[in-house]
């Protein structure tokens, strides 16, 4: 990474460098040649000033001082012409052509084969013209020179700019180098946080959010230790009683004892059953990322299948509302059927002797709630608070319950941006457990 920004910031800085270049080369360019045209038309005014005050030169006796700008390497060049095209005076370096036929003003010429800025100032009193002028070339060769000028120091700044940039960035990114040098060298259980103290302001950002993903691993392998314990607590115990029990119908020799047994078998092996089947259905729901929201649910036969899929006690009676027929809407199926299979086994579990369920449905703008009634002994105020933490049993909990239930269907609605509500009934004994659901009506 040092190598890669220290590339960027030095190809940046040239390119910087070579954009003020160019961008000082035309402007020193422009000035320069401003300056010397208005030297040049100072010089053709000065000379046409000397010229009207010497006689002699406008007749043409006498001889053409230096120029103003003579002293400077000779650069300048003057002559003065009569009206009549005679050359009346010119300076040593002048060219004995015309330097420009252009009657006043500015304008580049071509004189002997070399371009020449020339300055034109006519006198109409003496009749004569000035003509001031220098070598294009010579210009060039000032601006060449002085732009040299600028960029030689370049050649010594640019390499110690570059060992510069090189140390500030090792500097700079000493800190960062450390922090993971640090982490490179950590055990893979050590999810302790990091010292911000010791960071400079620009990484404290970083290692808050570092710190903020070592506690939500931490707090995620907590859970899935405790969640491996729990499941490992809740199967001994009907494993142990399959074994017993089949112990006991190995040894009888009571017909009826036997028959008692194997009873005591089936229910071990549908708890065992149950309870495996949660399990899976809780991993599931807690490695879900992204679900989908497509399936198109028809209520009514949602939940005849759930009453169908789950066996109940011969005594049970189980009402499904006549409302919720034609009752259709958008979500994810088979999350919302762990989710009511699960409610429903709960029912069935905590229901009375005889018992009677109870589904009904609500539909409102944009939800819909799901309700599921039991006439069983309900839940007290102290309990109503645990009843959704995993593997908690209250003290109604019967021999097939193994505390999930309604954990899974805390997990399942959260994927399906649902809500379970829990109230006691008040008409009588029993638990009324609501789903609800947004949805978007068909």
């Amino acid at each position: 990474m040092k190598g890669r920004l220290f590339s960027v910031l030095v190809a940046a800085t040239g390119l910087i460098w070579a954009s003020a270049s160019v961008w000082i080369f035309f402007q020193t360019r422009a000035q320069v040649e401003h300056v010397l045209d208005t030297r040049l038309q100072e010089a053709a005014r000065m000379v046409s000033s000397l010229a009207s005050a010497n006689p002699s030169i406008a007749s043409g006796d006498g001889l053409l001082p230096d120029s103003p700008g003579t002293n400077y390497d000779r650069q300048l060049s003057c002559q003065i012409w009569s009206f009549d095209g005679r050359l009346v005076a010119r300076s040593s370096a002048a060219p004995d052509d015309s330097l420009s036929p252009q009657r006043d003003g500015l304008s580049d010429q071509l004189v002997n084969g070399e371009r020449w800025r020339v300055f034109a100032v006519s006198d109409t009193v003496k009749n004569i013209r000035v003509l001031v002028g220098d070598r294009l070339g010579l210009r060039e060769r000032l601006v060449t020179d002085l732009i040299r000028g600028l960029l030689w120091p370049a050649l010594f700044i640019l390499p110690l700019l570059g060992i510069l940039t090189w140390s500030i960035l090792g500097r700079g990114l000493r800190p960062l180098q450390t922090m993971a040098t640090d982490l490179k060298r950590r055990h893979i259980e050590d999810l302790s946080e990091l010292d911000t103290t010791k960071s400079p302001p620009e990484l404290v950002p970083l290692v808050k959010s570092l710190n903020s993903l070592f506690s939500r691993v931490a707090a995620a392998r907590q859970h899935e230790r405790d969640f491996t314990a729990f499941a490992a607590h809740e199967l001994r115990t009907p494993i142990a009683g399959l074994k017993i029990q089949a112990q006991v119908a190995l040894a009888t020799s009571d017909p009826g004892g036997r028959e008692r047994a194997l009873r005591n078998i089936v229910i071990s092996v549908d708890r065992t059953s149950r309870l495996v089947r949660q399990l899976l259905a809780i991993a599931g729901l807690d490695s879900a990322t992204v679900v989908a929201l497509d399936d198109l649910v028809d209520l009514r036969l949602l939940i005849d299948d759930v009453v169908s899929a789950v066996p109940r006690r011969s005594d049970m009676r189980v009402e499904v509302g006549c409302g919720l027929d034609k009752i259709l809407f958008r979500t994810n199926r088979d999350i919302l059927t762990i989710a009511l299979r699960n409610l429903y086994e709960n029912a069935i579990n905590h229901a009375g002797t005889p018992g009677k369920i109870v589904w009904t449905a609500t539909v409102g703008e944009r939800n819909v709630t799901i309700a599921v009634e039991d006439d069983g002994p309900g839940i007290s105020e102290k309990d109503m608070a645990h009843v959704r933490t995993r593997f908690y049993r209250g003290p109604h909990q019967n021999q097939s319950g193994s505390g999930l239930g309604l954990a899974i269907v805390e997990i399942a609605l959260a994927q399906l941006n649902a809500s379970l509500h829990l109230e006691n009934k008040r008409s009588g004994p029993g638990l009324r457990s609501m789903v609800l659901l947004r949805i978007a009506n068909e």
